[in-house]
């Protein structure tokens, strides 16, 4: 659990309210006595069993929109523990007060559910399989996108399991079953109409049941007058304990004939099957998967119970911009790897990187759409023209008309920087693809169309704390990585984040980035230069030290920008008051939207001694940590 309720002494995982009732019967059945358990119904939700008057209770405690928790008409609260705090002092709708936690006894672990255990791997082939992805690519797209990903995943999975038949008729799934000894309880599901709408056929003393499984306006799935649940595989676990109005409970399931594993297994058995080898790509799967319905900004928060059947924040197909098109809604929701910037050109094999960082002029086009402008020149929109296709990329172009010297120090400049890019390779880095010596010197690189981090956030304000979060996120993930390639940046900002989508960041402008020695871990400035002072650490302004640990703080400034929706930080101070300030142990204030977790990491992030402040990958997984729990 993201939300490290499976850490909870009193957690017990995926068991079933018998199972919960016998474990608070070992516990002496006191009153207030209770224990934490996974919901059975509810995707990221929880269930509370409670002794009251020697009887048992349970209360369903929903995963809302916003990613707080809260039992149906209750207060909602930031995470389970939280939660069961609060009702440690208040009754708020319980029978009463929980006063003491029955922990798991020694040895018992929090029990996972069989999907649990198919989920990871579920995972890795559907990036594999509609992406294309391997390798570091692959794994940043698991990383960063877990949350949307286990979403979809868990909304589908029942397609990959052995007694899902698909659209077949009440005449053949009646054949199927009848077909050899079958046992009784042996079932299958088949779907009845396109609006989804399922049947559960079940076998009993040679002759076949049919149960309707209906899907509400809310999206939950249950049999007439049944439980209702998320997804198929939860209704299947759950009959597969107890019959609950069925004939009998669910025992084998009737496989399909491309299913070449072994039986899906239920009670907890250990076997699980290895699923049928099946496309997920466009007609298959995914074809299928309704794209996610976006709270509108203001609107109240929903339970769980009134979510529309939303499987995932994308629509895996998006209709990109044309040249000159205004950035669709539908780009703005899609996944980094939906795009086509999310894997470098030449991961193509008909695509070869050249040794040089030159690149021929009749391979780009300029349009008259200016990104933005600076001391060096001006950055163009373009096109770069490939064997194989026509790439749309940001240009920076150098200025002409200075003087012979300064012209000479902005091209070595632009090839410093193109050599630095040319040796990053990373989805959440602006890719360099080359320098083209023209009319005027060029740097060609990736374009980012929604450009700067700041100024998109100044201007988009409804965007959600969960967005930013993301965005901060991937930030952080490409900060590791030239951490691990021992690379400072040296002007990480948010002026120097863009956005390729409102759900996809990447870092830029590497001027001033520096490769550290691998027998060193810090570079040393010769003297001090046009220096971003509000966003450098102490030992950058005392001792002309970098490293990627001067590079964490300032990625805490950067947090600060971002979750202030892109004010400038240290406003109206100057650059030796805020030395002044930081030196006497003070720092920036909490942004008014800012979750305080995330302040909590800003401030360590401000940390004054280098060797107490954390290194990025403890940064990375510290926001992966807290993202995965808002964003499930």
């Amino acid at each position: 659990m993201a939300d490290g309720t499976i850490h909870l002494p009193y957690f017990f995982g995926n068991i079933t309210r018998e199972e919960a009732e016998d474990f608070l019967k070992q516990g002496g059945r006191s009153e207030g006595l209770y224990l934490l358990r996974q919901s059975r119904n509810y995707l990221g939700g929880y269930a509370l069993s409670v002794c009251h008057g020697r009887k048992f209770y349970h209360y369903t405690i929903e995963r809302e929109l916003s990613g707080t928790y809260a039992i149906a008409g209750g207060i909602s609260h930031n995470s389970p523990a939280e939660l069961v705090n609060y009702h440690a002092h208040e009754n708020s709708g319980l029978g009463c007060l929980l006063k003491k936690p029955y922990n798991r006894p020694s040895g018992v672990q929090p029990k996972i559910g069989p999907f649990e255990d198919l989920k990871e791997n579920l995972i890795r082939e559907y990036v594999q399989q509609t992406w294309n992805l391997q390798g570091e690519a692959l794994e940043q797209a698991i990383i960063s996108q877990k949350p949307q990903l286990e979403k979809l995943i868990a909304t589908t999975a029942h397609e990959r399991m052995p007694w899902f038949h698909g659209t077949i008729s009440r005449d053949i799934s009646e054949q199927k079953l009848l077909q050899g000894a079958k046992a009784n309880g042996t079932f299958l599901i088949r779907e009845r109409d396109s609006n989804g709408s399922y049947a559960l056929c079940l076998l009993h003393d040679r002759k076949v049941s049919h149960y309707r499984i209906d899907r509400d306006k809310t999206g939950k799935l249950s049999i007439p007058e049944g439980k209702k649940f998320d997804t198929l595989w939860q209704l299947v676990e759950h009959y597969s304990y107890k019959p609950d109005g069925l004939l009998r409970e669910l025992t084998e399931p009737c496989p399909r004939s491309d299913h070449s594993g072994g039986m899906f297994q239920f009670r907890g058995r250990s076997e699980l099957p290895t699923p049928p080898v099946e496309n997920w790509s466009a007609g298959g799967i995914i074809s299928r998967i309704k794209s996610y319905s976006f709270p509108k900004a203001g609107s109240k928060k929903q339970g769980l119970a009134s979510r529309t059947n939303s499987v995932s924040t994308i629509n895996p197909y998006v209709t990109r911009p044309k040249a000159g098109e205004k950035v669709s809604e539908a780009l703005l929701h899609s996944l980094p790897m939906d795009t086509d910037v999310y894997r470098g050109i030449y991961e193509d094999p008909d695509e070869l990187r050249t040794q040089t960082v030159k690149i021929k002029r009749e391979q780009l086009m300029l349009a008259d759409i200016e990104l933005g402008s600076g001391n060096f020149g001006t950055v163009k929109k373009g096109i770069f023209k490939t064997a194989k296709s026509e790439k749309k990329v940001a240009v920076k172009i150098l200025k002409n008309e200075s003087s012979n010297s300064d012209v000479q120090d902005s091209r070595e400049e632009l090839l410093t920087e193109a050599r630095v890019m040319q040796q990053l390779d990373n989805p959440y880095i602006v890719r360099m693809i080359g320098v083209c010596e023209a009319e005027s010197w060029m740097l060609v690189m990736e374009l980012a169309e929604l450009g700067p981090l700041n100024k998109f956030l100044s201007k988009n304000r409804e965007i959600t704390d969960k967005n930013v979060t993301e965005l901060v996120h991937q930030v952080s993930m490409g900060m590791k990585y030239l951490e691990e390639k021992n690379f400072v940046h040296r002007d990480l900002a948010a002026r120097n984040v863009l956005l390729v989508t409102q759900h996809y960041a990447k870092i830029s402008d590497f001027g001033l980035s520096k490769a550290i020695q691998s027998d060193e871990n810090y570079y040393k400035a010769k003297s001090c230069g046009k220096w971003p002072i509000k966003w450098y650490a102490p030992e950058c302004i005392n001792y002309l030290k970098f490293s990627s640990k001067s590079d964490v703080w300032s990625f805490g400034v950067l947090m600060w920008e971002a979750f202030s929706y892109g004010q400038k930080p240290y406003r109206g101070m100057k650059g030796a008051e805020v030395t002044l300030m930081i030196e006497h142990g003070d720092r920036m204030e909490c942004p008014a939207k800012c979750p305080p977790e995330v302040y909590e990491l800003m401030k360590l992030c401000w940390t004054y001694k280098v060797d107490q402040r954390p290194n990025f990958t403890s940064v990375e997984f510290k926001l992966r940590s807290y993202y995965y729990d808002i964003a499930q």
